[in-house]
């Protein structure tokens, strides 16, 4: 199935299961997107894989990295009109506190859309949303 039609099947179904399975590196992380009306938040379920430091235990900074961009990708998905994925310009992430050995969860705030550029804020959290573990900044081009 082509990229375009596989989109469209996901918005049309509300699920973007088979979107994540299509995409390696979200398919690695096991990522879950979870959306009740408006509200858009992606899970990273955790895995023993994704310990960085076995000693703290402490999520891979990599791993956190990775789940950040990839939930801003799929809110633009989600979001957008658009017919192929966006790409990322550039991306800044604040590591502020240790990922624990648990479920890591973000929101996606857009920031500032423009016609070919869509600026973006990511937040990871665990135990609440009000003590993120890290904010991921990042400039997506959009279709022409």
């Amino acid at each position: 199935m082509k990229f375009a039609d596989l989109l469209i099947s996901c918005r049309a179904s509300g699920d973007l299961g088979p979107m994540v399975q299509s995409i390696p590196y979200a398919n690695f992380l096991d990522l879950r997107i979870d959306i009740k009306g408006d509200e858009f938040t992606c899970i990273l379920p955790f895995e023993k894989k994704l310990i960085g430091n076995p000693v703290l235990p402490a999520l891979h900074g990599g791993a956190t990295g990775g789940f950040l961009e990839c939930a801003g990708l799929f809110y633009l998905l989600w979001k957008m009109d658009t017919k192929t994925l966006p790409k990322t310009i550039d991306f800044n992430i604040d590591y502020l506190r240790t990922g624990q050995p648990r479920d890591t969860f973000a929101n996606v705030v857009m920031v500032k859309l423009g016609r070919r550029v869509a600026n973006l804020r990511i937040e990871a959290w665990q135990s609440s949303p009000d003590k993120p573990i890290a904010l991921g900044h990042c400039n997506f081009m959009l279709d022409a």
